[in-house]
């Protein structure tokens, strides 16, 4: 049976990537710097994107995001293991993009993102994050 601290770690967790993928999706980029470590290493290359530390992808985000019309994240699948003050995460996401309005065009992603975490002053955050492409497919 769980234990009180890793169910409120858990749902702390799948907060904070319910967190980012809000603020992805409301291309608030600089709300992302409450939700990685500021020494984080990120990996974007799965789907097309890049790979860096923390600033440097934060800044590239917001630069690329803003020209596509639209996309969403929905999460699912949160597979976390938690380790005292780290813990370890594989979650699905769901990530359609609209790449053009005329002619409508859609790329439906899937992406698993591999995180790993850590407990902070300030609540868990995220210190490295990959993703592993499950499927994509313009329509």
């Amino acid at each position: 049976m769980m234990q009180l601290q890793e169910i409120s770690d858990r749902f702390e967790i799948q907060q904070l990537m319910v967190d980012y993928s809000t603020a992805i999706d409301s291309r608030r980029f600089d709300d992302l710097e409450r939700l990685f470590t500021p020494d984080a290493y990120i990996d974007y290359r799965a789907s097309g994107g890049t790979h860096g530390n923390f600033p440097e992808v934060k800044a590239w985000l917001a630069d690329i995001l803003p020209r596509f019309p639209a996309y969403a994240h929905l999460l699912g699948n949160f597979d976390l293991k938690i380790d005292g003050d780290a813990a370890t995460g594989r979650t699905m996401c769901f990530n359609p993009m609209v790449l053009s309005e005329e002619p409508k065009q859609v790329m439906y992603c899937g992406i698993w993102y591999v995180d790993e975490f850590i407990r902070t002053a300030d609540g868990w955050r995220i210190t490295r994050r990959v993703e592993e492409k499950a499927f994509d497919q313009i329509i």
